[in-house]
């Protein structure tokens, strides 16, 4: 009881070993760059498919349903395994899954980039998916492991503005190697950073695992992979027809929501669940995931057609393109790391908020674009879109992380990592079958100059009308004023329909997301209470650090049950 004889503080160690503690920020950086390679791999590889699209030497003839399996695959596999990635973190140790990952990750790429057909190119990037689904949840869970709490936010905070840096330079990275080597070196950069990635891990990284894991939930981890996957392909599926009735994307869906309720109902009745469903019950934790789910689905739409727009509409070319959106990442990287001072002052329902509306705001300024927009009106949008989502990111994962025991960090990082795939996964499929299906419309009653055979193709997007059209010769000219026409309206439909689900993430966090409290830390329900001891700048003990039920224990106090085992298993 307080105000009893206490043990010495010194036979209670500090949550983060001090030799951790002290190369915190250094870790931080090892962890920054292993998920640069991850992100921006993607975001290089959607600049490369009209190169890689070639016929042999300059590309490999990839059809374009060839093209979007390459992205599909690396999609699949990685939102599939997200979720057990994080649970064999918490268990096996986040380190050795960050090393596992990575080395995969940088074996595919280096298989990638020498395939010598389009299949080779899928299997091989399903590869690259594998590793990234390792490598990412287990950043964060080591973040959360190396920092001690007071320290998470800032640190989340520059976390979080690398996947806007890495966002923007992929473009750019992307096409200077297109301009000086052949397409295979935007897989084959990513091996000497793997390379020099791994060096430092096995340096730098400490091991940290769950200290009381329990038995392996395996039917739970089966249903979680099953479930996601049969969604994911469904959700692909509905993007590829622009259609969401069709039987080969319903079956899928709907077949992997079922499953996922089982996988619900099965975690609330086992002993051993791989996820405490309870968290969810929390409407603080409920509404951060939402959020992260929404704020990708809208984001993702509006990225998928923003590069249409730039490069067919506007005519620049994918460097240039990558440049344009470089406003983004630049508010990202520097509004991110200090989203908490704000949510500090003003509270993390209205900090997000207001992130949501100005996302909002620029998704729908989007309607207004035309042909001739002033360059520095996108630049605009563009900076305010990244400063809007510096705003939400952070704190909405903060309170995510937050809401676990440190031990279970792995299983916080996956569920955030997983609403954000799926969610960014459902917004390029919706939105892009929305952004289709108007331009179709549009476009049709033009298409009748051309070939029959030439014109179910000729109205799938803006890029075949345009292929058409310049086949054609000087009789395609006529389409190509009234595509750019029906682009602009269909980017005009999908801009708004992104902006509401933008305003539904607004409400969402606004009716959900705790306000400003007069313990202005947030903390989670379990945590210490203010004047506890475990204030900013202390090195707290296991319970002060951790919401776990039942933590009261703090620096110089008696550590909790099982404090020792998880010490000796960081170090």
């Amino acid at each position: 009881m307080v105000g009893m004889s206490q043990p010495s503080p010194a036979l209670a160690p500090p949550r983060v070993p001090e030799a951790v503690h002290r190369r915190r920020w250094a870790v931080l950086g090892v962890l920054m760059l292993s998920l640069l390679i991850v992100v921006l791999d993607n975001s290089i590889l959607n600049v490369a498919v009209r190169t890689i699209a070639a016929p042999a030497p300059t590309g490999i003839g990839a059809t374009q349903s060839e093209l979007e399996w390459s992205i599909n695959s690396y999609t699949l596999v990685f939102a599939g395994l997200l979720f057990t990635s994080g649970l064999l973190g918490d268990r096996l140790g986040r380190k050795k899954v960050l090393l596992f990952g990575i080395t995969v990750f940088g074996i595919g790429s280096a298989l990638a980039a020498f395939s010598g057909s389009p299949g080779e190119l899928i299997a091989y990037r399903a590869v690259m998916g594998l590793g990234a689904a390792f490598v990412m949840p287990a950043t964060l869970a080591v973040l959360m492991n190396v920092f001690e709490r007071d320290e998470q936010p800032k640190a989340i905070g520059i976390w979080a503005g690398s996947v806007g840096l890495a966002i923007a330079i992929g473009p750019i990275t992307g096409g200077v190697l297109l301009e000086h080597f052949w397409w295979g070196s935007i897989f084959l950069v990513n091996v000497p950073v793997v390379l020099l990635a791994l060096a430092l891990m096995i340096w730098l990284v400490p091991d940290s695992r769950d200290p009381k894991p329990g038995r392996i939930d395996i039917p739970g981890v089966l249903l979680s992979v099953l479930g996601l996957v049969l969604l994911v392909y469904g959700i692909i599926r509905g993007g590829e027809l622009a259609s969401f009735t069709d039987l080969t994307v319903l079956a899928p869906a709907l077949g992997g929501l079922a499953v996922l309720v089982l996988f619900v109902l099965h975690e609330r009745r086992s002993d051993h669940p791989a996820i405490d469903m309870s968290y969810f019950k929390r409407p603080a934790f409920s509404a951060a995931v939402a959020a992260i789910a929404l704020v990708f689905f809208a984001l993702m739409g509006v990225t998928f057609f923003s590069a249409f727009y730039l490069q067919s509409v506007r005519g620049y070319s994918a460097l240039q393109s990558g440049l344009l959106i470089l406003p983004l990442a630049i508010a990202q990287m520097v509004f991110a790391p200090r989203a908490r001072l704000v949510v500090d002052r003003f509270g993390a329902k209205a900090v997000c908020t207001a992130g949501m509306l100005l996302v909002a705001a620029g998704l729908a300024a989007f309607a207004l674009f035309d042909a001739s927009t002033p360059v520095w009106a996108l630049e605009v949008v563009f900076f305010l879109q990244g400063a809007g989502m510096a705003h939400i990111m952070p704190p909405v994962t903060v309170a995510i992380m937050q809401a676990l025991p440190r031990e279970k960090a792995g299983s916080g990082s996956a569920i955030n990592n997983t609403f954000r795939q799926v969610g960014g996964a459902m917004g390029v499929a919706v939105l892009g079958s929305v952004l289709s299906s108007v331009y179709r419309g549009e476009i049709e009653g033009h298409l009748g100059g051309v070939p029959e055979a030439l014109r179910d193709t000729a109205g799938e997007s803006i890029e075949a009308t345009l292929a058409v059209a310049s086949r054609l010769g000087p009789a395609g000219r006529d389409l190509v004023a009234p595509a750019y026409d029906a682009f602009l309206d269909a980017m005009h439909v999908t801009a708004v329909a992104s902006a509401v689900i933008a305003l539904i993430g607004a409400a969402v966090v606004a009716a959900f997301l705790p306000g400003r409290t007069p313990q202005a830390t947030a903390q989670a329900p379990g945590a210490a209470p203010a004047g506890s001891g475990s204030g900013s700048g202390s090195r707290a003990g296991v319970a002060a650090d951790d919401p776990a039920p039942g933590g009261a224990a703090r620096r110089g106090s008696v550590p909790a049950p099982g404090a020792e085992a998880g010490e000796s298993a960081r170090r």
